[in-house]
């Protein structure tokens, strides 16, 4: 995979709009993204498969509403792997239909997952398949904001 480096390769302000306007919908047809950002659409397509081979574009999803698939609740659960269980935490988790996402973390946990649940009882019962071979530490949340990171233009 190629990256954005180079002077051939650089990250400008028409690359930072076309993300922009991506992760406001990534299902706008190219002729809208052109319009959007200036470009024909030839050009523009050009620009997606430059930022998709350098990596910059990993792929496209669909960003799903929790509650209207039945999932009301959501939590972060940290999780600290007793002294030789780590691999066995990490197949559990792994295969937990709950957990849409989870990161092997630094310091004292091991993990930190994000569950999709339907109640506090089903949240319950996921934590009971944890805590047999993990400490865990449960916080309730609520989606505030999904935003791009900060993206810097090369010069």
């Amino acid at each position: 995979m190629k990256k954005l480096t180079g002077d051939d390769q650089k990250f400008d302000s028409i690359d930072r709009a076309l993300i922009c306007a991506l992760h406001s919908n990534a299902r706008a047809s190219l002729r809208a993204l052109s319009r959007e950002i200036g470009l024909s659409a030839p050009g523009c397509t050009e620009r997606l498969k430059r930022l998709e081979n350098a990596g910059v574009i990993a792929g496209f999803s669909v960003d799903l509403d929790a509650e209207a698939l039945g999932f009301p609740l959501q939590s972060m659960v940290r999780v600290k792997p007793f002294p030789g269980k780590l691999l066995e935490v990490e197949k559990l988790l792994r295969e937990m239909p709950e957990n849409i996402a989870c990161f092997k973390v630094t310091g004292d946990d091991g993990f930190v997952c994000h569950l999709y649940l339907r109640s506090v009882s089903h949240l319950d019962e996921v934590l009971h398949r944890i805590i047999k071979f993990a400490d865990t530490n449960t916080s309730i949340i609520k989606m505030v904001e999904r935003k791009l990171p900060p993206l810097k233009v090369s010069k």
